[in-house]
């Protein structure tokens, strides 16, 4: 490890003054940082927070959001109900409006049948007048007069007989036509009365439909209320999430850099989504304690640690490792060593870090996860709030 002797040696032989001075302009730096951190939500101003409070608002936020999303569920499990009941209004309003033109073209033909039986019934009316002129004035001669015009007494018969044909013909046709006029008539009034009930009912379905049609308009802003809480809360917790990072971070030295293989974690784990895989001891792969516990087990394998790493499977969060450790027998103190494993209890579920080397009050850490992006790192931090378990 040049790298790290290289660092060592040069911060051996530094002046003591300005050691301190650098530290210390470091320290004043961080205390800028910590300070000028302000967080602002719902129209609250959060002021100089702890690294476990960033997990109380995240988890917050969270519970909120799935308060919220199991909330949309039932809006638009709603606004489908709504949806389904304006679709069937609108269909049983096309079915009536169908019903209501045929009727109307019904209507329509009943009328031009009236108008027809009506020029008929004043056709014949016209006839029949005219035909009781033509006996009127018939009649005026005397049946002697008639029965002597005619050639013969089968003549006058005739004649006779062909008056009240023509008589009886054309008021039978009046009674057929005057009849039929008055079944027409009804019949219209009947269709008229139809349509009325019919457009009473379309009126009455539009105005079920338009009521519907408000209920899903409301229940759409309710939607999009929550929706845009919800990304506001996401977006929250990604600033949240990128402050904790930088609080957390707080104390290290420099810059952190990553490393292609991964600082030897196995790369079926470190090659996986995080989280989607659990490792040897029960841990989720791609978070600290995931790699940590594989760094403990390859030094008892070198026999570089007196034991191997247990398996805590379920209780894995690094903030349980120091407790857990000490009902193990496992000795914790705060006294970094190479290959001690150093416990953040900060946060709700703190932070696990794999110590390869030592200077004072300076560790060199290897690490997963330390920015939430399940990522390798490794650098020089402080051991300001840490505590060891020494395997």
């Amino acid at each position: 490890m040049k790298k790290l002797t290289a660092y060592a040696s040069m911060k051996l032989f530094m002046p003591k003054q300005k050691f301190r001075t650098k530290l210390t302009s470091k320290l004043i730096q961080l205390t800028i940082l910590v300070s000028a951190i302000v967080i602002g939500f719902a129209g609250v101003t959060w002021h100089i927070v702890h690294a476990d409070q960033f997990d109380q608002q995240i988890q917050a936020l969270q519970q909120q959001n799935t308060q919220s999303q199991a909330a949309l569920n039932g809006l638009e499990s709603q606004a489908s109900s709504y949806q389904d009941a304006i679709n069937k209004l609108q269909a049983q309003i096309d079915a009536l409006q169908q019903a209501i033109n045929a009727n109307v073209a019904k209507q329509t033909d009943l009328q031009n049948q009236i108008t027809t039986a009506q020029a008929e019934l004043d056709k014949q009316k016209t006839v029949l007048g005219e035909d009781i002129r033509a006996m009127y004035v018939g009649g005026q001669i005397s049946t002697f007069e008639m029965l002597a015009s005619s050639k013969n007494l089968s003549d006058f018969v005739d004649k006779q007989q062909y008056q009240s044909s023509v008589q009886d013909r054309i008021k039978s046709e009046l009674d057929t036509v005057t009849k039929l006029k008055l079944q027409l008539q009804t019949q219209k009034q009947q269709v008229d009365d139809l349509l009325k009930d019919q457009q009473s009912q379309q009126t009455q379905l539009a105005t079920a439909q338009s009521q519907q049609n408000q209920l899903l308009a409301y229940n759409q802003t309710q939607q999009n209320q929550y929706n845009t809480q919800i990304n506001a809360n996401v977006s929250q917790i990604a600033d949240l999430r990128r402050q904790q990072a930088i609080l957390n971070s707080q104390y290290n030295i420099g810059d952190f850099k990553g490393d292609p293989n991964n600082g030897g974690y196995p790369s079926t784990w470190a090659n996986a989504p995080q989280d989607s895989m659990i490792d040897d001891w029960g841990m989720y792969n791609r978070e600290c304690v995931s790699y940590t516990a594989f760094r403990v087990h390859q030094d008892f394998l070198a026999g570089r640690d007196n034991r191997d790493m247990p398996y805590w499977g379920g209780i894995g969060n690094a903030n349980q490792w120091d407790d857990d450790a000490r009902a193990y027998g496992i000795p914790v103190d705060s006294n970094p060593t190479a290959g001690s494993i150093a416990i953040s209890n900060a946060g709700a579920f703190g932070h696990a870090m794999y110590v390869e080397a030592v200077n004072g009050n300076e560790i060199y850490v290897q690490q997963y996860n330390a920015q939430l992006n399940g990522q390798y790192s490794e650098g020089w931090r402080y051991t300001t709030g840490l505590v060891f378990i020494h395997f």
